[in-house]
């Protein structure tokens, strides 16, 4: 179906022969993102908020248009609901240190899965021993879907947030998030939703699903490094306190003390990543033009196809085989190291993550130590597929 853009991407211009099939780790990037990057710095190079001269202002208004466009793009249409971070990753730590941290008191808990990214695990880990409260981590079961029940009888009315993935990194399973939020509003409590693997293809209207934060980063739609989102929901803006302190961010400083701008300008305390901000914005027009509708069925019928050919080598084990498996498939060979597979497959210049995935506890449930991993994305084809199967039955073949 979408073939053809593959031409988009300047780097299978210089690789011609590279079969990239690590897009959970990070996208790469379409020529209109890379030239809308170059041309900040080439032509716009300028501070924003703080000039009277036109390339300054010229560049804070096309900082700011992304705002919007960011809001728009995830069912908003307050600009100040988006604050711009380095990355899911700090995202999720504001959540944690700028709104969480002090409101815990001991016999409160925080809720998370055995599925998380470490980012969105090791936070509330923290968190807990810090403050003595208790982190309740539901389980999946075998297929590596969540236990439903499990989850909702962690949940009372001393939790104090509940945070989850909307798609794994290592499984591929894609939550029922409409059923998750729910399940924790019944019990009052606040929902932060990592967005990272399903911000590219997934419509997320955060208005109409009532979420209250949700993280994503820049690189894995297409975007570029060091640039990413917080979304917080309008009845929670005024509760975020600044996460570095700094210029830009403040109403007025005195000898005696400093007084703070409102969310999210309170987030971004000295010169922000304008280039970043401006290689988002062009990347959601990117997935605009094309439809988030047909990136999800590319990359559905992909990883579907793939699942097929891999379950016809019996040497081959898939970490789980959830209901719902979108993007993502991460697998182990007998007796075969997964970097190992990484390095022979990388012999056909077929690039797989290997390693642990940032989910050491997920792996260690299923009684792994790492796997490698196969993560599709639009430039990807059923030749893709094909391939990365031949070399694993040479692989197979050569170790045997």
């Amino acid at each position: 179906m979408l073939d053809d853009l593959k031409h988009d991407f300047p780097i299978f211009n210089s690789y011609p022969e590279l079969i990239y099939l690590d897009s959970a780790a990070t996208a790469h990037r379409p020529r209109s993102v890379i030239t809308a990057i170059n041309q900040f710095s080439i032509l716009e190079n300028s501070n924003i908020h703080r000039g009277v001269y036109d390339l300054s202002n010229n560049a804070t208004g096309k900082y700011e248009e992304v705002r919007l466009k960011v809001a728009k793009f995830v069912g908003s249409e307050n600009a100040n609901n988006i604050a711009f971070t380095k990355g899911t990753t700090e995202s999720i730590n504001i959540v944690a240190q700028s709104y969480l941290a002090d409101r815990l008191e001991q016999g409160d808990n925080i809720v998370t899965t055995i599925m998380e990214h470490h980012a969105n695990f090791i936070p509330w880990q923290m968190l807990a021993e810090k403050h003595s409260i208790e982190l309740r981590i539901a389980p999946v079961d075998e297929n590596g879907d969540l236990i439903i029940e499990q989850l909702n009888a962690l949940i009372d009315d001393r939790t104090k947030l509940v945070a989850f993935n909307h798609i794994s990194n290592t499984l591929g399973t894609v939550n029922d998030i409409e059923q998750l939020i729910e399940l924790a509003h019944q019990k009052n409590a606040p929902v932060l939703i990592d967005a990272a693997q399903s911000i590219l293809y997934y419509d997320l209207d955060v208005k109409k699903l009532k979420i209250e934060f949700m993280a994503f980063s820049g690189h894995k739609m297409f975007g570029p490094f060091g640039i990413g989102v917080l979304y917080v929901a309008d009845q929670l803006m005024d509760e975020i306190k600044p996460y570095n302190y700094g210029g830009g961010i403040i109403q007025s400083v005195t000898v005696n003390g400093t007084s703070f701008s409102n969310f999210p300008f309170n987030m971004e305390a000295g010169t922000p990543n304008v280039s970043g901000v401006l290689g988002l914005g062009s990347a959601i027009d990117y997935i605009e033009k094309i439809g988030k509708r047909m990136i999800k069925e590319h990359i559905g019928t992909l990883t579907k196809y793939c699942v097929e050919q891999m379950k016809q080598l019996s040497e081959v084990k898939m970490l789980g085989s959830p209901k719902n498996r979108s993007g993502i498939i991460s697998f182990v060979v007998d007796e075969i190291h997964p970097h190992d597979i990484a390095s022979f497959l990388n012999k056909d210049q077929i690039a797989v993550r290997a390693g642990m995935h940032c989910t050491q506890p997920l792996l260690h449930h299923f009684g792994e130590s790492a796997t490698a991993r196969a993560s599709f994305s639009i430039y990807n084809s059923k030749s893709d597929v094909d391939a990365l199967i031949k070399s694993l039955k040479e692989l197979i073949k050569f170790w045997a």
